[in-house]
């Protein structure tokens, strides 16, 4: 089940299944509804669309300020073993704080692996609530992001608050 929902960053598209949050893309402006919305009937719906309101009250709280942690059931895709490792990590990045992709590598004991984890950061399927946009290039910069680097830069000033 999908929903599009208004965020500072634009329109987030939002994806869950019945075991919970699989999915948030920032999606390009003027997607018209019809593409994003769907529809579950019986249990495995109700369930879908009660993780979608949990997950869109949760990041209108995280937006205004008033969130820093998420709670929430999640479902990610399958993915490759070392990108879930990273995708780990990423949960474990504190509110505010930042840490390279180097760092990363050297936590996953895999210290050559910074590209790799770059690569995972930026197929990481769930933005903001695994905060990829935490993680910063050995020099500070930015980096990549998903959403864009002014996305990046909105969410790690909105943390800096």
């Amino acid at each position: 089940m999908f929903r599009l929902i208004d965020s500072p960053l634009g329109p987030l598209r939002l994806q869950a299944s019945p075991r919970g949050l699989s999915r948030i893309e920032i999606a390009a402006a003027g997607i018209p509804e019809e593409a994003v919305s769907s529809v579950e009937e019986g249990d495995a719906g109700k369930h879908s669309a009660d993780v979608l309101d949990a997950a869109q009250a949760q990041l209108a709280e995280y937006f205004a300020g008033r969130r820093r942690a998420f709670e929430l059931p999640l479902d990610p895709p399958e993915t490759t073993a070392f990108r879930a490792a990273v995708h780990a990590q990423l949960a474990e990045i504190g509110y505010g704080e930042t840490i390279t992709y180097r760092d990363v590598a050297k936590k996953l004991g895999r210290p050559g692996a910074t590209r790799a984890v770059g690569s995972a950061c930026g197929a990481n399927p769930l933005l903001i609530v695994r905060p990829c946009h935490r993680v910063l290039r050995s020099d500070g910069g930015l980096g990549g992001y998903a959403g864009g680097l002014a996305a990046k830069r909105f969410l790690l000033t909105l943390e800096e608050n």
